[in-house]
């Protein structure tokens, strides 16, 4: 059995043996089927001759909506979440002529799938749907037509922003709406996700005005908080169905650590180029997800030249998958993958999700994804239908991925992330009740729909800066631009910068993504291409670029200051006091350092404004006596002081010990928050200090690094625990002396990771553990 060839290879190759360290077994899981005999003749013709036996989680589904309960569906990947919505939406789009659905997808693909799936059920059962879809890709004849005749709509949140504004066009749609399908539900968190909360309510509403009350089904992968994601994302009640009746084959996991000794020179593109082509070799069908599009081609390009001299016919069997490419580019590898003319497959998370490709055997998984619905998405990708399967998890020289490494049982036991919606974010949401009074006149009743504090404070802002007007019907939007051109779904500053290469635009970037990734001089990527930024017009907003191969990159340098604004929460310890409240942030971007792989060969000087902005956050305070502590228990090599400064109880070295420690204990949360919280690192920020102004101690701050903040802190605060014990585990058991990547320091560091300190680090955190322990006692 191939499976059992690669897993001896791994074990016993000289190369690879070293690096394997751990294999984890899941069993396989038989299937729970049940049945239900009302369906009518058409839907029961469509079952029988596509040989479908459903699952009891389908059953479930079905039995629920048609209670007219809202459902969301958390069983895994391939486990047959689209035929449990489906079939509602079927039995009510028979029994009633007029009755319409709208499908929401994150994607083109997952969106070209689900039409297919339609047509087809739409011609075994004779039942008229006309599916189709709705977006920016189909002409205004074919637009119009579309919300003419079609019973089902299919469309992506960006193009709904972009309908709701001419809803009186969907009159007969949106007064016929039944059901509301939004499939792979989980993408939609963070700011991403309280941006699509906030469009969805705007579309209830716009629906309401139609007289329709839709009812939703929501598909996702596993969370901690499914109902309280989705009552978030929709402001409805939902009942849960996540008893998986669906079989899994055996699943084999194999932890693969490349830096399994600190001062190894190896390269993850090398790793992982190597397991691939082992892979194609023994004819397991893969698939290797990467963490960029650059690396998903050069992974390829390596995996092709280790299979080129002997056997050219394999290299000619793999191939780079990557957003990209045009659609018919892409169309064309998933079926080539399908169909077996391609073996192997390296790509972005674009085929996380579950667009048809049909069966693998093998995922490659470079560098853990952030979150482990992550990682069990992509994973899931292999062995559908019973069919065993194996994953190889190759380790990047971070925090989050050694840990597993050396702790690889966390990744099965400590269960799924929350997935965070933050409906108090005063930016999204002053952005979409511009949309909504753009949409219909606001009145008192749409409280219901928005924040009931927010609204009326927002409403009289707004009326005073003559954006909206009060008349006999509501409030009305005034403005001389369309909100729904301005609000962005993925940020929350409509501060956007273009970039701009031969005149084309490539891109837009929020002011801090453009500060930080494409300020002058800086190498930028745009879709695995390197640019030069040439020229950074900040009166225009314009940020020029120069295509060119570079084999170096740049990476920003700036300051951070925090200063309280307000304190929510505090709980007081006997060694620190945590805190949690509104914090006002500076980050001035002051110059960036030049690298080729870890060699930094040039430096460049930026004049750029500092960005200020309002955010929360949580921040914690020692007592004076930290310093003699950690000075008590790490001394350090003192160098020659003036005689007037020996005896002083506090000096340089002991500052300069603390302040490493501080800054190693701020870098290694910021690199282990992400996956508690369930957000990215960039999502997060920090800043440490021996003296802060506003506290008068040695003070630790992490705030959310977007304007107004989106709840990612605040859920940290109530975790801390958690993330101080795993904090302390990712460092004290790392194997370097005095700090590296997978501890201590930070690749988004803009002090250049110094000062830092390891040990100092360990001790912080381990009286931070100790003070939890005695206020359980």
């Amino acid at each position: 059995m191939a499976f059992d060839e690669i897993l001896n290879i791994l074990k016993t190759n000289n190369y690879f043996k070293h690096r394997l360290t751990h294999i984890e077994q899941l069993p396989e899981h038989k299937p729970h089927h049940c049945q239900i005999n009302d369906f009518s003749p058409n839907i029961q013709n469509y079952l029988t001759q596509k040989n479908i036996s459903l699952y009891l989680h389908q059953c479930q589904t079905i039995e629920l909506a048609r209670n007219h309960k809202n459902v969301i569906i958390t069983t895994p990947t391939a486990s047959g979440k689209t035929l449990a919505y489906n079939l509602p939406v079927l039995e009510q789009l028979e029994i009633d002529k007029k009755a319409t659905a709208l499908y929401i997808f994150p994607t083109k693909a997952l969106t070209n799938d689900q039409l297919k799936t339609l047509k087809e059920i739409q011609k075994i059962t004779k039942i008229t749907l006309n599916p189709a879809i709705y977006d920016g890709d189909i002409s205004s004849k074919t637009k119009s037509f579309v919300r003419n005749t079609s019973r089902i709509i299919l469309t992506n949140p960006y193009e709904l922003h972009q309908i709701l504004p001419w809803h009186y066009q969907w009159i007969r749609f949106f007064s016929n709406l039944k059901f509301i399908i939004i499939d792979e539900a989980h993408q939609y968190r963070g700011v991403f996700g309280s941006n699509i909360a906030f469009l969805i309510r705007r579309l209830l509403r716009i629906a309401r005005f139609y007289g329709s009350e839709p009812q939703f089904i929501l598909s996702s992968a596993t969370l901690a908080n499914p109902v309280e994601f989705a009552q978030n994302l929709t402001g409805k009640k939902f009942k849960l169905v996540d008893t998986d009746g669906s079989p899994k084959g055996k699943k084999i996991f194999v932890f693969y650590n490349p830096y399994f000794k600190p001062d190894i020179n190896t390269s993850i593109i090398e790793e992982t180029a190597r397991l691939l082509a082992t892979m194609v070799f023994k004819n397991l069908k893969t698939i290797a997800f990467t963490q960029s599009r650059r690396l998903s081609e050069l992974i390829a390009r390596r995996s092709r030249e280790l299979l080129e001299k002997k056997y050219p016919h394999l290299a000619q069997k793999i191939a780079s998958y990557r957003a990209g490419y045009l659609p018919s580019e892409r169309r064309k590898l998933e079926q080539q993958l399908k169909t077996g003319q391609l073996i192997g497959l390296t790509s972005t998370n674009a085929l996380e999700l579950g667009i048809d490709i049909g069966h693998l055997d093998s995922v490659i998984i470079t560098g853990f994804p952030g979150t482990i619905i992550s990682f069990m998405q992509q994973s899931g990708r292999a062995g559908r239908k019973a069919r065993p399967a194996l994953t190889v998890f190759v380790a990047y020289q971070d925090k989050l991925d050694q840990y597993f490494m050396n702790n690889p049982n966390e990744l099965f036991s400590r269960g799924f992330e929350h997935a965070i919606i933050d409906l108090k974010n005063p930016y999204i949401y002053s952005g979409h009740l511009l949309c909504a009074a753009a949409e219909l006149p606001l009145t008192n009743n749409d409280k219901n729909f928005f924040d009931q504090q927010l609204f009326e404070p927002t409403i009289q802002q707004f009326t005073n800066q003559n954006l909206l007007k009060q008349t006999q019907k509501g409030w009305i939007y005034t403005g001389k631009v369309a909100p729904n051109q301005v609000v962005s779904l993925n940020s929350i500053s409509s501060d956007t910068y273009k970039v701009v290469h031969n005149g084309q635009i490539l891109e837009t970037l929020s002011q801090q993504q453009a500060f930080r990734e494409a300020h002058h001089g800086a190498v930028f990527l745009h879709q695995g291409e390197t640019y030069i930024v040439t020229e950074f017009d900040q009166n225009t907003k314009t940020i020029t670029v120069q295509k060119k191969s570079v084999d170096f990159y740049t990476q920003p340098l700036k300051s951070i200051n925090a200063w309280i604004q307000d304190t929510y929460q505090s709980l007081q310890f006997t060694t620190f006091k945590l805190y949690y409240g509104k914090l006002k942030i500076s980050e001035q971007f002051t110059g960036y350092k030049v690298k080729r792989g870890d060699q930094i060969i040039g430096f460049g000087q930026l004049d750029l404004p500092p960005l200020e902005f309002e955010t929360t956050g949580l921040w914690f305070t020692f007592d004076d006596n930290i310093l003699n502590q950690v000075w008590q228990e790490h001394p350090t090599q003192t160098p020659a002081y003036p005689s007037f400064l020996k005896g002083m109880t506090i000096y340089q070295p002991k500052l300069d010990l603390l302040a490493g420690g501080l800054h190693g204990v701020e870098h290694a949360m910021i690199g282990i928050m992400p996956f508690l919280v369930m957000a990215d690192r960039w999502d997060l920020g920090g800043f440490s200090t021996v003296n802060h102004l506003d506290t008068g101690l040695p003070t630790i701050f992490i705030y959310d690094g977007y304007p107004g903040g989106i709840g990612l802190t605040q859920k940290a605060f109530n975790i801390f625990e958690k993330i101080v014990s795993m904090t302390y585990k990712v460092v004290s058991e790392c194997k370097c002396k005095d700090g590296c990547p997978a501890c201590i320091m930070s690749p988004k560091c803009g002090n250049d990771n110094r000062p830092l300190d390891k040990k100092a680090a360990i001790h912080i955190l381990k009286i931070m553990l100790e003070s939890y322990e005695q206020a359980k006692n």
